[in-house]
């Protein structure tokens, strides 16, 4: 995902373009004019984030680009029940599945919580008709509602209509990673190969109108 953006060509990144990671997300590839900044470390032959927070891409008088990842005025944020926060898909399971939060709020996290999300928390009715599967994939970006905290993990739902999936990619995408569209709120499409495939899909909202409760 941001890879691809980054190899594609990383000398074009305006001052407008802000990337955020999370820790462990892959930025680029190593190359003889690519050099690791502060937040990152080598693996494979691809450079990785190894904390969350804004890639940063400068180029030197001796024409290498430095690769960094900053965190400009980041602060301690810990989910509360009924807060809306943003996570990624990690697993799915026919019960439940595991998220990383990195957003609360509109603040974006240091460290990325725990989150649960159960098949009875998905939607607000035909509950026991949920489909896990069908409803989200590996690396799906959600919003979702902060339930019930855990000792470890922070229990979630989507059974709002305004929460669900934001942002998704086809299963088979490869290459050419393009995010999915809504085309309902139970079915989302890719724009270039149209290969359509179920999702919670989230009914996005002005943020004015998604509060967090008290």
């Amino acid at each position: 995902m941001l890879d691809q953006n980054m190899e594609t060509d990383t000398t074009d990144q305006s001052k407008d373009d802000i990337l955020i990671c999370l820790p462990g997300e892959r930025l680029c590839r190593v190359e003889d004019n690519v050099v690791l900044g502060e937040g990152t470390y080598e693996q494979g032959g691809y450079i990785y984030a190894s904390k969350s927070g804004i890639v940063s891409i400068v180029e030197s008088e001796e024409k290498y680009q430095m690769v960094s990842v900053n965190k400009p005025g980041f602060h301690l944020t810990i989910p509360a029940t009924g807060d809306v926060v943003t996570a990624r898909v990690l697993v799915t399971t026919p019960k439940f599945a595991k998220c990383a939060i990195f957003c609360v709020r509109n603040v974006l996290l240091e460290s990325s919580y725990r989150g649960l999300l159960r098949k009875e928390d998905v939607r607000e009715t035909e509950k026991d008709r949920v489909d896990i599967y069908k409803s989200f994939k590996p690396g799906d970006i959600i919003l979702a509602r902060v339930i019930n905290q855990m000792e470890q993990s922070f229990m979630l739902s989507t059974a709002e209509s305004e929460l669900g999936v934001v942002i998704a990619y086809a299963s088979d995408a490869r290459k050419n990673r393009i995010p999915m569209v809504p085309i309902g709120w139970g079915e989302m499409q890719c724009p270039q190969t149209t290969i359509k495939e179920p999702r919670k899909v989230a009914k996005v909202l002005p943020e004015s109108t998604i509060k967090s409760e008290p």
